[in-house]
């Protein structure tokens, strides 16, 4: 590195201390009265001890720091480098028979880390002193810091290092007892978790930064909620925060959001496995332009297929994710295609001409109450087109097929849900049937996925209210869109075939939670500033989701978020003779007769009649 003027400057003065130190323990050791033979022949004396320390000083990096910033672990080196030089010193001594007594080498040691290490901590004190001065001339928000750990004292350091700072740590909580009335880089460990708000109060708090990545969703929960309850600004550092230099910044971070409060562990997919079935691939996504679509698209550019195809309806949306793919992986090479999958004329075309090698089918239709009303809709998108696309696959030997399928698929009391239980039974009939690796992947809510409950609550909210709820004990599994599709494709991975992968969604949540959990977030209190109300459950509803028939059970795969459902036997035969005739009340327009016809290909006689009752009930008051 080039000297500076600084550079230059630091030495000089170390070279002054030094001499000074070392004619102090000269001093100090002959009580004043220091021998004529070392004050004669001291130019030759304090020239060689000089040259040994500032040698060490260089090697040591002590002149390439950022002292202004300095810490324990400059201070380290300030003192490996003070002992090594003292060694060196004694031998030299020794070797040119300078005769110098132990003691001053004890003394001159100690001295010069004193003067060497105070030198360095005036240059930081002046520097915190000059921004002190600097921030009191500025806006400047106080920063109370929850969690007196390894990532707290972290970003503390970093927010005093900050020379422009405008956020100044002022205290600090955490629920350790031992930590109390400590100081954190002189910051007070000023009280426990459940004195956040008298402590915020007394150190006039602006602004409220959680600083414990590790802690469980559970316990995270818990603390933004007492956080919240400041009614001040509250922000998170989340779980991946370091940079590659194990550096951290306030910058980095952020508001809470709705998944930070899930209670459920972070995903971990095994990429090896991943890379082994996607890389080189030639890899197809219908609805490639939706939620689960355009993450799966995201994902899968990650491991270098051969061709990603890009396949949806929504000209739109397919541009979107497409214009999205150039810029962020500009090397995957990649075709968006507008068809639908009910166009099996059109879709057969694709297959012939691209030859995909895996597909993740994830289009469909989704929203129970418009497919309540829709249902030949529901029955074209969701059955046939996922038959058509089934059946091209074991045509053109794909390698790989997974059915993107939902929660609402078990024991489904909506049109929505039961066409997508017959779309996993086709799935699964045609894994016992082909050379092609069939399977099917349940899960449930994703969060932040269009029309979903979250998007619509941020919109009411916004509005000022009221939020609206179906019913009071409604509850839902939620996921976010990245981990959902990251256990999709880990699932993808896996060697079974016919079977149906169901992700492990956590505990369900209860929606009103939720409702609260997002009005708090947004800065309001529930049922004070913004009204939660009812409007009773909508047709096809249920009020609890299910993850498995009363039929299936399941067990563990190698993955521990993954599982794999044991379904009952199925009579293959009829279940095609059912689908015919199926497609064929399709043609006539005969709703009632097309819906009773879809719940005999997944249910016995006696529950049709009760869901038909069910559904004409629905209707009459919809």
């Amino acid at each position: 590195m080039k000297p500076t003027f600084k550079h230059l400057l630091l030495l000089l003065i170390d070279i002054t201390l030094l001499n000074i130190a070392l004619w102090f323990s000269f001093f100090l050791r002959y009580e004043g009265r220091i021998p004529l033979s070392f004050v004669q022949n001291w130019g030759y004396l304090a020239l060689v001890m000089t040259i040994v320390r500032i040698a060490c000083f260089i090697a040591f990096g002590l002149y390439q720091s950022l002292w202004s910033y300095s810490s324990l672990p400059e201070l380290f080196q300030i003192v490996k480098a003070v002992v090594i030089s003292s060694g060196l010193q004694y031998l030299i001594s020794n070797f040119i028979d300078l005769r110098i007594s132990r003691s001053v080498f004890v003394i001159d040691f100690g001295v010069v880390l004193i003067l060497i290490g105070g030198a360095r901590l005036a240059i930081r004190m002046r520097r915190e002193l000059l921004t002190g001065w600097e921030s009191g001339q500025k806006s400047v928000k106080r920063i109370l810091v929850v969690g007196a750990g390894y990532t707290g004292a972290l970003v503390i350091r970093e927010m005093l290092r900050e020379h422009t700072a405008t956020h100044l740590p002022v205290a600090v909580v955490d629920d350790d007892p031992r930590k109390i009335s400590w100081r954190l880089h002189g910051v007070p460990v000023a009280g426990k978790l459940d004195q956040l708000a008298q402590v915020s109060r007394k150190y006039d708090v602006d602004e409220i930064l959680v600083a414990i990545p590790s802690a469980p969703k559970s316990r995270l929960r818990e603390i933004v909620n007492q956080a919240q309850e400041t009614g001040l600004p509250v922000r998170i550092l989340p779980g991946i925060f370091t940079l590659a230099n194990g550096e951290i910044s306030f910058n980095q971070a952020r508001e809470v959001r709705i998944e930070d409060l899930l209670g459920r562990k972070p995903v971990q997919v095994d990429l090896a496995e991943i890379a082994g079935y996607l890389q080189e691939e030639r890899i197809l996504v219908t609805g490639a332009g939706g939620s689960i679509g355009s993450e799966l698209c995201r994902q899968v550019s990650r491991f270098f297929p051969e061709i990603l195809l890009l396949l949806g309806r929504g000209e739109n949306s397919i541009y979107e994710i497409d214009q999205e793919l150039s810029f962020a992986h500009p090397d995957v090479r990649k075709k968006a295609l507008i068809a639908d999958v009910r166009d099996r004329m059109k879709i057969e075309r694709i297959f012939r001409d691209y030859r995909p090698t895996v597909v993740f089918h994830a289009a469909a239709h989704k929203h129970v109450p418009l497919m309540e009303a829709a249902p030949d809709e529901a029955v074209k998108n969701n059955v046939f087109g996922t038959k058509n696309l089934v059946e091209l696959a074991d045509k053109y030997r794909v390698k790989r097929f997974v059915l993107i399928s939902t929660d609402k698929a078990v024991n489904p009391t909506s049109v929505m849900g039961a066409t997508k239980r017959v779309a996993e039974k086709i799935v699964q009939y045609m894994a016992a049937h082909s050379k092609t690796k069939y399977c099917a992947v349940r899960f449930g809510n994703v969060l932040g996925s269009r029309g979903s409950v979250v998007p619509l609550f941020q919109k009411q909210i916004a509005a000022g209210g009221p939020v609206m709820i179906t019913h009071p004990e409604m509850t839902r599994y939620f996921m976010t869109i990245p981990e959902a599709v990251s256990l999709v494709i880990q699932a993808g991975a896996m060697e079974e075939t016919g079977e149906i992968f169901i992700l492990d969604m956590g505990e369900p949540v209860r929606i009103v939670d939720l409702a609260r959990d997002l009005i708090r977030l947004s800065g309001f209190k529930p049922d004070e500033d913004i009204k939660i109300q009812y409007c009773g459950v909508r047709p096809g509803e249920k009020i609890y989701e299910e993850l498995l028939t009363a039929e299936e059970g399941i067990t563990t795969t190698k993955h521990e978020r993954i599982y794999v459902s044991k379904p009952r036997s199925i009579d293959w035969v009829q279940f095609q003779r059912d689908l015919s005739e199926l497609e064929k009340l399709l043609v006539t327009g005969d709703w009632t007769k097309m819906t009773r016809k879809l719940w005999q290909v997944i249910h016995d006689e006696e529950q049709e009649k009760e869901w038909e009752k069910e559904t004409a009930s629905s209707r009459l008051h919809s």
